[in-house]
């Protein structure tokens, strides 16, 4: 299938896609903030909502990752979706359980492939609601 920004999921950038996508989970249950500065865009138009903070730029989000105690918390990916769009732009959306809590979380990432690789141009974080 080919859409606006070319081949939709060619099997080369998908793999591409689907590794540093992993390689972001890993290094996020890990908090490893190096690898995860790495993966963000360092640009002021990288923005990063979280389930309780808005951050724009790379600086902001450089900035909570290093002010948060113990990192992320542990979680359990259910039900993973990547597409990408010819061979540098692409999506990863995820739902996850996070340890602990029934709560059902979901996570969007857009991502763009610059000269130095993969990276996450924008990302959202929330947990669903009761009710919408």
């Amino acid at each position: 299938m080919k859409g606006a920004g070319g081949i939709v999921n060619a099997p080369k950038p998908l793999a591409e896609l689907q590794a540093v996508f992993a390689a972001y989970e890993a290094a996020l249950m890990a908090n490893d903030v190096d690898t995860l500065d790495r993966l963000f865009w360092r640009s002021e138009h990288t923005l990063r909502y979280g389930v309780g903070e808005n951050l724009y730029g790379f600086d902001a989000i450089a900035a909570f990752r290093l002010a948060r105690p113990g990192g992320s918390p542990q979680r359990l990916l259910t039900r993973t979706v990547i597409t990408t769009f010819g061979d540098d732009f692409g999506t990863a959306n995820t739902e996850f359980l996070r340890e602990g809590s029934a709560k059902v979380g979901r996570q969007s990432q857009t991502w763009v492939r610059f000269a130095e690789g993969w990276r996450i141009v924008a990302a959202h974080v929330s947990l669903m609601a009761e009710t919408s």
